[in-house]
């Protein structure tokens, strides 16, 4: 059964983020360039406190500019239906292990139902760059998959801000990267059940698991 729960403040929503959620996804998988599968272990466990990086300003600059690439989304896309709630939840018994904050959900003309997921980049080298050409990069790719496996959705939109500075000037390139379920079953199912086995057999047994490195 699928629900979806709302909290008054962010508080409370953090507070409820106990289980596995679409930003663990890529660590479990040693996808994440900024935190390991250990260190997600750690944090699971209670063996330390995950950083608070709500005061940096690329985190600030996303949270903010949300609400506005959400509402560009409902213009670029008009026959789209985009609901949200702030502080959302969702969560689907046949994982109960892992819950999914969204930034949007959609049904289109077919009625469909699907998930926005929206993301601001600043692009500091041609590197990350390349990251983004005709592919979305494998944490944000983890966690869409994450997302559309606790939701059950039929699909999945990525509406991508990249943003860089040349000579002190700001430029900005808005890309949509759209994502079929029928695409993508088998790496949802890989990715579930990875995650069932770092909840059963990691954190509830409380054994470390074996490091995963990122590709570099």
């Amino acid at each position: 059964m699928l629900t979806m729960a709302t909290y008054p403040t962010r508080d409370e929503w953090l507070k409820a983020r106990k289980t596995i959620g679409g930003s663990d996804a890529a660590c479990i998988l040693g996808k994440n360039p900024w935190k390991t599968n250990i260190e997600l272990y750690l944090e699971k466990t209670e063996q330390c406190t995950p950083d608070d990086i709500s005061d940096k300003d690329v985190v600030k600059y996303g949270t903010e500019a949300e609400k506005p690439l959400r509402r560009l989304f409902k213009l670029d896309y008009p026959v789209m239906k985009v609901h949200y709630k702030e502080w959302n939840m969702w969560f689907n018994d046949k994982y109960p292990w892992a819950h999914a904050s969204l930034d949007g959900w959609l049904v289109d003309k077919d009625g469909r139902r699907g998930i926005l997921e929206i993301k601001t980049t600043n692009v500091m080298s041609s590197r990350q760059k390349e990251q983004w050409n005709e592919r979305i990069p494998d944490n944000y790719f983890c966690q869409i998959l994450h997302y559309m496996a606790v939701t059950e959705s039929d699909f999945a939109i990525l509406k991508a801000q990249l943003k860089w500075e040349i000579d002190g000037e700001i430029y900005c390139q808005t890309r949509h990267y759209r994502i079929e379920r029928a695409d993508v079953e088998a790496d949802i199912e890989y990715l579930m059940a990875a995650e069932k086995r770092f909840v059963l057999e990691n954190i509830r047994k409380r054994k470390k698991p074996d490091l995963i490195l990122p590709e570099i």
